[in-house]
């Protein structure tokens, strides 16, 4: 019985053993954001925004959920890669480095026209970074994004990370940029610093989404504005949260409406040994504001809007094919994958031409919008 007795308590010492190998809290440190830049003489700076657990908790406790950057601290490091820049890097924070919570990358602007497929490489190899972390394209330094502080969100990394949730605009996970890579086409989301409001620090600021940074290969070589950013979002099926506002000639004044849903379809097509592409949107839309005389309750009218708004989106899906196709020549839309999955054995013999073929795909478009509510009334008189 005794010897019973001594092998249960010994069993029980091994199960007691408690969490002896486990990290704490206050042991690691949480990166948030993550800066690239390339500096002279080829040297990489890497930046990171590290989240300072005890203001943070500080901050909640004492139910303020402000911003002004109080709960995260910047620190960099440099060196001819970045592996090298980490281990310098990694010689000035006193705890163990965790990946996990990273949310966002930034690029700066002489890293991304030089070009960034190293670096890609290294997150994608590198097992602790997040694949899921958004990344981004920072007009001028990646650096001067990250030290800002917000005056509503805690930290930069989350203001970046809300934008690029919202989908205004452009919004690409570090996963899908690698996707694009191995396509030499790529698209990534510009960031620019909003100017402080008079009387504030310089840096009591955000970063906003205003271009987007258009690659060939792994290197920038431009940029497009918002309203063509749109223009390509359409066509890539991801348009989403957007309003659009016409003027039919046939008012005096402007209509806006939000877009309910939105669908696009790329139907390739070769014909005689040409390549052509119809782009099928279908828009669902309501009222949501009438500055002109039209009366939206008159069916006659709907067909009116429905016309304008027509001619609207084709005219910004033109203005798109015009700069993304005919200038910059770079497939950003995914034409490339359309042909190859309808025309898988006639893509093996056209794949290496693409970047010539590309620019001479005619394009159609086949636009569908229907308007489903206009609205109770009017304040109009």
């Amino acid at each position: 019985m005794r010897i019973l007795l001594l092998i249960f308590a010994c069993t029980s010492m091994l199960l007691l053993s408690g969490c002896w190998d486990r990290t704490e809290l206050n042991d690691i440190a949480l990166i948030r954001g993550i800066g690239l830049d390339k500096k002279k003489d080829n040297v990489i700076e890497v930046t990171v925004e590290i989240a300072i657990p005890a203001a943070q908790l500080s901050q909640e406790s004492s139910g303020g959920g402000g911003g002004g950057g109080g709960s995260t601290m910047i620190r960099t490091g440099k060196g001819v890669t970045i592996a090298e820049a980490l281990e310098d890097l990694k010689e000035k924070i006193p705890r163990k480095v965790f990946w996990g919570h990273s949310e966002v990358i930034v690029i700066g602007e002489k890293l991304a026209k030089e070009g960034i497929r190293d670096q890609i490489d290294f997150f994608i190899r590198y097992s602790e970074p997040r694949l899921r972390a958004y990344v981004f394209v920072a007009k001028g330094s990646a650096k001067d994004v990250l030290v800002l502080h917000p005056p509503l969100e805690k930290n930069s990394s989350e203001v970046l990370r809300e934008l690029a949730v919202s989908k205004i605009l452009m919004h690409v996970t570090l996963i899908e940029l690698l996707q694009m890579l191995k396509k030499d086409a790529a698209a990534l989301p510009m960031i620019d610093r909003l100017p402080a409001e008079k009387g504030q620090d310089s840096l009591q600021t955000i970063a906003y989404i205003n271009r987007t940074a258009v690659f060939k290969q792994d290197k920038m070589v431009g940029s497009l504005n918002d309203e063509v950013t749109r223009g390509v979002l359409w066509i890539r099926n991801e348009i989403e949260d957007a309003n659009i506002t016409v003027n039919p000639k046939e008012a005096n004044g402007y209509i806006s409406m939000h877009i309910i849903q939105a669908y696009t379809k790329l139907n390739p097509k070769i014909k005689d040994g040409k390549l052509e592409m119809t782009v099928k949107a279908v828009m669902e839309a309501e009222v949501i504001l009438n500055e002109s005389s039209l009366k939206l309750e008159n069916p006659e009218n709907g067909k009116v809007l429905q016309r304008a708004v027509d001619k609207k989106i084709k005219a910004r899906l033109t203005k798109t094919i015009d700069q993304v196709q005919k200038e910059m020549k770079i497939d950003i839309f995914g034409f490339a994958n359309a042909f190859e999955q309808k025309y898988p054995h006639k893509w093996n013999e056209m794949k290496d031409d693409w970047k010539e073929l590309f620019p001479e795909v005619e394009v159609t478009f086949d636009i569908e919008a229907h308007i489903l509510r206009t609205g109770m009334g009017s304040a109009q008189q």
